[in-house]
């Protein structure tokens, strides 16, 4: 952006300004003039603004840009979304009349761009068919229909047992680094076979994280119908502050349009730090343990505009994906505590899964999905019915096989299968599974074809199963899965695991 010279007077700034000052004079508003009483910390106390309101944009001298957080009697407190030291006290603030809004439309597609919307991959500006609020009021409850269509991530231990549907809120939480954001790149990835719109929005995290990220989506995904929003640990409180509602308003112009949308917002722990810092510069009440009290209602009133529309408004869909970390596994510190009463289920990472190399580490006993389950495809419900309970008995009856050997033939079984279960959900990155494999696997764990089977052995049926399942006359999948769809699948995997078997056997 150009910057005003040292001698640069306010008449001069002021007539640079005049075509904002003509947009916002077209609305019942008008605009006003400020001064900066005090600066510090990226937040900048102003005067004069008496008409202001929440959020509205103000411009500072020299190009800068900032939004109102808080109002008091006499000043306003702002902040700042670059800052580069040249704002100072005495600067004169343009009151615009217009709130925050950021670009939307079809040109963002494939771009990476800060929450304002200016681009950072590539000096072409964005191709924007409108500018929306941050801040959109969420949709009311008869706009909304059921959540009743699925949300295919390719992992099988979320299709098969904590199923997403479109227009749910399914938390992904845990300690640092045990998978969260692998998670959700691959339900990202994963949509290359759907017609959903991926936004990733990045809050707080390493530059070097974003771009892996970025890469793996443009490597495995499609990347021609995915946004990436950045605001990355250098970026300005600010901006970080921004991020979440910006990606929400960019998915819901999709969303509006009849078109169905997923956003993953990597991470709601780093928002609320951020906000906690802006709220107490801001001298904002604080809540228990020194969170300002409003952060509860900030996150809710944002995961609240995730939604499922009725045939009325479009029928599209908005699906949100947050992130959220834990300290310690602590999942009743006041974050986590809030996001997870918010939210429609949660999806739990566990730290010592995690060491021991099961992938994706999640907790099968404390993950839930409260309203996906009516989304689940039916024939993928038909076969992993009785999954959950299965691993879960198992787990438990692992412990025992710590003190020796267990003579009882029924808790032989339970132990083998459980085990079988273990392999089968452990998956590899950028490794989806689409619905007939998880159902030829499901359906051939059911007939025992994977007990006592070793893991290296189920890992190599995993990976061959895709051709195999394509050669020959292709099996229809229909909405109930009949016997003998079931008798071919299962055969399939049988023939499989014996030619597997048999070249492991000729190999030793």
């Amino acid at each position: 952006m150009p910057t005003d010279t040292p001698d640069a007077t306010a008449g001069d700034w002021l007539r640079r300004s005049r075509d904002v000052v003509a947009r916002a004079r077209l609305g019942v508003r008008s605009v006003g003039l400020g001064h900066v009483v005090r600066i510090a910390d990226g937040i900048a106390i102003v005067s004069g603004l008496a008409q202001a309101r929440m959020h509205e944009l103000l411009r500072f001298q020299h190009d800068h840009m900032g939004f109102v957080l808080s109002l008091d009697e006499d000043t306003l407190a702002a902040v700042l979304l670059d800052d580069d030291g040249s704002v100072e006290a005495g600067s004169e603030v343009l009151g615009t009349g217009e709130v925050l809004r950021v670009p939307v439309g079809p040109g963002l597609l494939g771009r990476v761009l800060d929450p304002l919307g200016r681009p950072l991959d590539r000096d072409e500006p964005v191709a924007a068919a409108d500018h929306l609020p941050i801040e959109r009021p969420a949709p009311a409850i008869i706009e909304r229909d059921l959540v009743s269509e699925p949300v295919a991530t390719g992992v099988l231990v979320i299709d098969a047992m904590f199923p997403i549907g479109r227009g749910q809120r399914e938390l992904l939480i845990g300690d640092r680094a045990t998978g969260k954001t692998s998670l959700a790149v691959d339900a990202m990835i994963n949509q290359k076979h759907s017609d959903m719109v991926c936004v990733y929005v990045s809050v707080g995290q390493r530059a070097h994280a974003v771009q892996q990220v970025i890469e793996a989506v443009r490597a495995h995904g499609a990347p021609e119908r995915t946004i990436f929003v950045v605001a990355s640990a250098s970026a300005s409180a600010g901006l970080q502050w921004v991020a979440p509602f910006a990606g929400f308003s960019i998915a819901e112009y999709f969303r509006d349009r009849g078109q169905h949308a997923l956003i993953v917002i990597d991470d709601l722990t780093k928002h609320a730090a951020t906000h906690r810092e802006l709220a107490l510069l801001t001298h904002q009440p604080a809540g228990r343990e020194a969170y300002p009290g409003d952060v509860f209602y900030l996150h809710a009133r944002m995961l609240e505009r995730a939604a499922k529309l009725s045939s009325a408004r479009g029928g599209g869909s908005l699906t949100a994906l947050p992130i959220a970390q834990t300290e310690a596994g602590n999942l009743a510190a006041y974050i986590p505590t809030n996001l997870i009463s918010i939210t429609d289920g949660q999806i739990v990472f566990d730290t010592s899964l995690f060491a021991a190399d099961q992938r994706p580490a999640v907790d099968v006993g404390l993950s839930v999905s409260r309203v996906g389950g009516k989304a689940q495809p039916p024939v993928l419900r038909e076969v992993a019915g009785q999954l959950r309970l299965q691993y879960s008995q198992f787990l438990e009856l692992e412990l025992f096989t710590r003190f020796g050997n267990l003579s009882d033939t029924r808790v032989k079984a339970q132990i083998a299968r459980g085990r079988a279960i273990r392999a089968l959900l452990t998956q590899p990155r950028f490794a989806a599974q689409q619905l007939p494999e998880q159902l030829a696997q499901l359906a051939a764990l059911d007939d025992g074809v994977l007990d006592d089977q070793p893991a290296d052995l189920i890992a190599e049926l995993r990976r061959q199963l895709p051709a195999r399942l394509a050669e020959g006359q292709p099996i229809p999948i229909g909405d109930a899965l009949d016997p003998s769809t079931r008798n071919a699948l299962v055969k399939r995997v049988r023939e499989l695991v014996a030619g597997i078997a048999a070249a492991k056997g000729a190999q030793a």
